[in-house]
């Protein structure tokens, strides 16, 4: 059996939930840390050197949200960790990859691609009149023992839901008034020359905002290092997919029939046009993930339901190169798997997650409190689907 990915539930001031989220996820935090830092001893890298870059890195997340400094020290408090270990967990990529000329040439590629295909429904293509919101996250195998879903009550903000690694403060997830992301890796001939914002607190930058304006400039505006893939949704029935260079940001919409899939090309012709697309190379799978899941959603327009689109997130097609990958070896040579195929129904604050789902089709349901506003866009929708 493959264990659920537990809940974490956290409250209060920044540092205090920090040592809060440390307490009660220290195995995971510090199974997590272990595994990375046997990573960073083949680039020669011991803690020291390692505490040497966050030092260097620390102005730049300061400079974007001082809180996530507070809430990282509380969480290495809580676990009994280095500082710097949360930071890294954090901020993994762009240090490493920023660090120094030395250690980019012992990097045999960029970063080991998280594969993830990304899919929205929109209200009027489901069965309940409720946006869906869904995503595969390969990555690597050893990551479904050290993931958890954390559950974050604000008294500043929308309370919010998000499945990440330990640790960490955000990957993919929504909050109280229904604002939904997730992400996806993308690699262009433009990364790693600049330092950026890391990715994971842009990620939770958009769920800590209540107004869907501030959470797309947060994903749109914000410097990053390198490439990626956000897709940010609304309850209400709008989502944008955000193909981010670290200096420019395309978008893509959802298509006609109500569906925006997207797996790890850039498929936007306006990036196209502008920028080289490096990352096909190492996902050559993704060329055809996102034809996949369309195709087979395609025939359930109007009726689509969670289980729907499970069917297509576990598809087989090209095995073991699949939209849902059992463990195998990537092109690095790393152990690589879908860690977790999760969905989201934000109107209703659901949200439904299965580790390693090629292995195993047990979902976890995990639920957040809606506010009185995303309440009633449930009940409309709720009617709406009666009708």
């Amino acid at each position: 059996m493959v264990e659920p990915f537990p809940l974490i539930e956290i409250s209060g001031p920044p540092r205090e939930r920090g040592r809060q989220y440390g307490q009660k996820a220290v195995a995971r935090i510090k199974k997590g840390t272990s595994h990375y830092f046997t990573q960073l001893k083949e680039l020669s890298l011991d803690a020291k050197g390692v505490a040497a870059l966050v030092r260097d890195y620390l102005p730049v997340i300061e400079a974007f949200e001082p809180n996530y400094i507070e809430e990282m020290r509380g969480i290495a408090e809580g676990a009994d960790v280095p500082f710097e270990d949360i930071v890294l967990l954090n901020a993994r990529t762009e240090i490493i990859k920023l660090a120094n000329p030395a250690i980019r040439a012992r990097l045999k590629t960029p970063e080991d691609p998280d594969g993830c295909t990304g899919v929205v429904v929109m209200p009027q293509a489901t069965a309940s009149g409720r946006l869906i919101h869904a995503q595969n996250w390969d990555w690597k195998r050893e990551c479904a023992e050290t993931a958890v879903v954390l559950k974050v009550r604000r008294d500043d903000g929308p309370d919010l839901m998000t499945f990440t690694e330990a640790g960490a403060l955000g990957r993919c997830g929504f909050n109280a008034v229904g604002i939904a992301i997730t992400a996806n890796y993308l690699q262009s001939d433009r990364d790693y020359r600049q330092a950026g914002v890391p990715l994971a607190l842009i990620r939770r930058k958009v769920l800590e905002n209540e107004h869907l304006a501030l959470a797309m400039r947060a994903v749109y505006s914000t410097r990053k290092s390198a490439a990626n893939n956000m897709i940010v949704s609304h309850r209400e029935g709008v989502a944008i997919d955000f193909e981010c260079a670290p200096d420019e940001t395309f978008q893509v919409h959802p298509q006609n029939n109500g569906l925006l899939v997207h797996a790890n090309h850039f498929v936007s012709p306006v990036a196209l046009g502008k920028l080289k697309d490096t990352g096909i190379a190492e996902t050559p799978d993704s060329l055809y993930r996102d034809i996949r899941v369309r195709d087979l959603l395609q025939p359930h327009i109007g009726r689509i339901t969670f289980d729907t689109v499970k069917d297509a997130l576990f598809d087989e097609f090209a095995y073991p190169w699949s939209v849902c990958r059992p463990p195998r070896r990537n092109l690095s040579n790393n152990l690589s798997a879908t860690v977790a195929m999760i969905l989201m129904e934000p109107a209703s604050g659901l949200m439904q997650a299965a580790p390693l789902p090629s292995l195993n089709r047990e979902f976890t349901e995990y639920r957040l409190e809606i506010d009185e506003i995303g309440r009633a866009a449930f009940e409309r929708s709720a009617a709406a689907g009666a009708a």
